[in-house]
């Protein structure tokens, strides 16, 4: 009996420390994280561009890429992730964008469903426009893992990040929200699931691009 608690706790103690490395890095990884999403502002000047990209599903997108569009920032405008349902005359209302602006320069994405899916159906709209320069319009925690995604389905066009700020979501008390640290926690598993992705595909697109043997 002592020899075998002897070999099981040779066994659990590097188990343990692997354990609690993985957490350790997990929870540093995540302050860095909250840290940088937290810190981002609405950048008081923004570059002009080929076109704008707003990814759907959190406060104040739209109307901060239509204002942007409004600027001149941008030739046009895709609204990416707008459910299937909508009407494009009710998203009109919804963002109160005027009929000329609202024709002539605004796209809608219908079928992305999630980030990939942004990244996706916007590489298509980029590609279509020839487009190279596109501000990204979403919500700040929302952001690292848009500009992942983005950049991989489009390794050649700059990305311009114009992050709109969950006013729950600021340096000082996010930590103290039950909801803001919630928000933060779920888009940090979902960034780092993103890089793993990442990390797996690259092998294999440098080894399909690679030129092949004579």
């Amino acid at each position: 009996m002592t020899r075998l608690l002897a070999r099981l706790r040779k066994f659990f103690q590097p188990v343990t420390l692997l354990l609690f490395g993985l957490v350790l890095v997990f929870a540093v990884g995540f302050l860095a994280f909250s840290d940088k999403v937290t810190n981002m502002r609405e950048p008081a000047s923004v570059p002009a561009a080929d076109g704008i990209i707003v990814l759907t599903g959190g406060q104040s997108r739209i109307e901060t890429a239509i204002a942007l569009l409004k600027g001149q920032h941008g030739k046009r405008l895709l609204i990416s992730g707008v459910h299937p349902s909508t009407k494009r005359q009710a998203l009109q209302r919804f963002t109160h964008a005027d009929d000329a602006l609202f024709n002539c320069c605004i796209d809608i994405d219908r079928s992305a469903q999630d980030t990939v899916g942004n990244a996706t159906e916007s590489a298509k709209w980029v590609k279509a426009n020839d487009y190279r320069r596109i501000i990204v319009v979403t919500n700040n925690y929302h952001m690292p893992r848009s500009m992942a995604e983005l950049s991989r389905a489009m390794p050649d066009v700059e990305f311009i990040p114009y992050p709109v700020v969950r006013t729950d979501l600021n340096q000082d008390s996010w930590i103290k929200q039950g909801d803001a640290l919630r928000v933060l926690m779920t888009e940090y598993v979902k960034y780092l699931g993103s890089m793993a992705r990442a990390a797996i595909s690259a092998p294999q697109i440098a080894e399909s691009s690679a030129p092949s043997g004579a």
